[in-house]
């Protein structure tokens, strides 16, 4: 006997259409929901689309973010960040699987922010952004100085406040908003519009500074663009964001961490009033330096003029040496003369010949007187020589060249020239003779 199948009342579905009820139903049901758990498995396809699981320590949900939505994501996805994605639930028919779109994704709180901030601090120091030899020196008085801040917030005008205090200097503001979505793109593009203005026009330092504020709220001055154009500045930047207990990622990337927008400040110029005191005290100890010198040479000169000999002195023996001289030659040109008369008397006392012998004797006479005359002549010229010599090494050593030197000669009242300080007295008169015979009358003070 043959049994025949029981006859059920269900109704019969495709597949098609029991994947649509279901997706209709997760879809009708899940439409906008925050689903928290760890990124994982994050990987972005050829075509843009992000796509990833979300997961906890019993579940996995598979995730997707479709390439318009991803610019519009506060966190950039990474592996291992624990975050909240805001979406709506959908199916996979062609898996079998549930899925979420998703629109939204932020941090799961201050933990998973520090962890993010912790990799990505890791990632730009791997690249050497914020290597010590990529630090540039400050300028010690820069002549301009740009502020990339809020223009409306109490932070510039404290920097103002602390400048005109410290060293006025010409500021140049650059408007950027300090927190809140666009704040990171309008904090590099003040940073990049610095260092793209003409050389002579832009500003030799830069301050990049807000208030304190929390954690989130100073999160575009960890953003990477921010980061990176900090470090590629070719202007020395002073960070200044926050409290002093504060720490963001431009911090590592800048030249100089302020612990706050007036230190800041503080660090772009020195105190004006402290520079002049300095300028003041130096120009003292010049001074100080200089008399001493002159006092010292003063002294030297002192020393030395007393082992020079006195010029009147000097004249005076050459003089004498010369008169030696000319009395020399003077009594050897006499004698000289005299043989040769006596000589000539004699011969003339033994003529006994004719008139020939006259006449030869006669022209003895004249050879003799001839050869008389050179030989004074020659006599005269080589005493001349010494005496032109004499007179030459007199001039040298005159007194007045002494004085076309720098020296002055001392006489007293009666013209006797003084060669020592010790015969005057207090208020005797003196007259001081210079170059080219000009003299000045003074008195002794002691």
């Amino acid at each position: 006997m043959d049994r025949q199948a029981p006859i059920s009342n269900l109704p019969e579905w495709s597949v098609s259409e029991i994947s649509d009820a279901l997706k209709r139903t997760v879809e009708d049901n899940f439409t906008h929901i925050r689903v928290r758990g760890e990124l994982s498995g994050v990987k972005q396809a050829a075509s843009g689309h992000l796509y990833a699981d979300l997961k906890d320590d019993k579940a996995v949900l598979n995730i997707i973010c479709w390439k318009y939505t991803m610019p519009r994501l506060s966190v950039a996805p990474a592996e291992g960040l624990e975050v909240i994605c805001t979406g709506k639930l959908t199916t996979y028919p062609g898996r079998s699987n549930y899925q979420m779109i998703i629109e939204n994704m932020e941090l799961a709180g201050e933990g998973a922010l520090l962890k993010m901030l912790e990799m990505r601090k890791k990632q730009l120091a791997a690249e050497g952004l914020f290597a010590p030899e990529r630090k540039k020196p400050l300028p010690y008085i820069p002549q301009r100085i740009g502020v990339v801040t809020s223009p409306t917030g109490s932070v510039i005008r404290d920097i103002l406040h602390r400048l005109r205090e410290r060293f006025p200097r010409h500021v140049m503001v650059w408007p950027a908003k300090v927190q809140g979505e666009g704040a990171a793109d309008e904090i590099t593009a003040g940073i990049n519009g610095f260092n793209a203005m003409p050389e002579g026009q832009r500003p030799d330092l830069i301050i990049v500074a807000r208030g304190g504020g929390s954690l989130e709220d100073l999160m575009p001055f960890n953003e990477e663009n921010v980061v990176r154009a900090t470090a590629n500045s070719l202007i020395p930047i002073i960070s200044a964001v926050g409290h002093e207990t504060d720490t963001t990622l431009i911090d590592y990337a800048s030249d100089l961490r302020a612990p706050t927008p007036t230190g800041a400040a503080e660090i772009a110029v020195p105190r004006r009033d402290e520079l002049l005191a300095s300028v003041m005290d130096n120009e003292r100890r010049l001074l100080n330096a200089a008399s001493r010198l002159l006092t010292t040479t003063k002294e030297k000169l002192n020393l030395l003029s007393r082992g020079l000999r006195d010029p009147l002195q000097i004249l005076a023996q050459k003089q004498q040496s010369f008169d030696y001289v000319l009395q020399q030659f003077t009594s050897a040109f006499e004698k000289g003369l005299a043989a040769r008369q006596s000589k000539l008397a004699q011969l003339t006392a033994s003529i006994r010949l004719p008139k020939e012998r006259v006449i030869q004797a006669q022209n003895q006479l004249n050879f003799t007187s001839a050869n008389l005359q050179k030989a004074g002549q020659h006599l005269i010229k080589n005493q001349s020589v010494k005496v032109e010599g004499l007179s030459r090494m007199l001039e040298s050593l005159s007194f007045e060249r002494v004085l076309d030197r720098g020296y002055a000669a001392v006489f007293d009242a009666q013209d006797n020239i003084v060669s020592n300080p010790d015969i005057l007295k207090d208020q005797d008169k003196i007259k001081l003779l210079f170059k080219d015979k000009k003299h000045v009358n003074a008195k002794v003070e002691k």
